[in-house]
């Protein structure tokens, strides 16, 4: 009988050890670090979209815009120099890797902006089914990156600030050493300028 009751208590301190430890935020901070992680994985899959629909869209404005070369074969060179750079979730906590990411897909962007502004030369182009149908695809996913850079910089400022606050802060002192705060997205320099176009 004096077993059971020992026993009984032990699973019952079990129990209460459990709910103390997921009530007083233990499971925040790796909960919330996958948080970001999964938002990353956003970002980089409307990354890797945008890149899978550039290839139809040049193929298209080639086809009416042989002259227009230098832009074209420009954006062909963005899109592979950013197809190229790739951070992973492990160096998210790394400034320098995320800012190489971010200056090779605007380097993409900007490329992608001087081929569209190309379209306004060629009536013809601006018709095309398969134009507008890849231009209309290009403009969502620009749209899709836009929250997806929204909800990981979100996700990012949660976590951050939980290494950072109490309880989370003393979790991170102990169980948590090697959790580093994640780099977050920065806008370029040129972000608060409009883009100048020229040919």
């Amino acid at each position: 009988m004096t077993v059971s009751i020992s026993r009984i208590r032990a699973m019952l301190a079990a129990v209460v050890l459990s709910l103390a430890a997921s009530s007083c935020g233990y499971n925040t901070i790796p909960t919330e670090e996958e948080q970001v992680k999964a938002r990353w994985a956003d970002v980089q899959n409307n990354y890797q979209r945008r890149a899978d629909l550039i290839p139809n869209l040049v193929a298209t404005v080639q086809g009416y815009a042989k002259q227009e070369k230098d832009v074209l074969t420009a954006v062909v060179e963005a899109r592979a120099k950013a197809t190229q750079v790739k951070i992973d979730a492990s160096e998210l906590t790394d400034p320098e890797k995320l800012k190489q990411f971010q200056d090779a897909q605007n380097q993409l962007t900007g490329a992608l902006g001087r081929l569209l502004a190309v379209s306004e030369n060629y009536p013809d182009l601006k018709s095309n089914q398969n134009f507008l149908a890849l231009q209309s695809q290009l403009e969502g996913t620009e749209n899709r990156i836009a929250v997806a850079r929204r909800d990981y910089i979100e996700a990012v400022r949660v976590y951050n600030t939980t290494l950072k606050t109490f309880p989370g802060v003393l979790w991170a002192a102990t169980f948590f050493r090697s959790n580093k705060p994640m780099a977050e997205f920065t806008a370029n320099d040129n972000a608060q300028t409009p883009p100048q176009v020229k040919f």
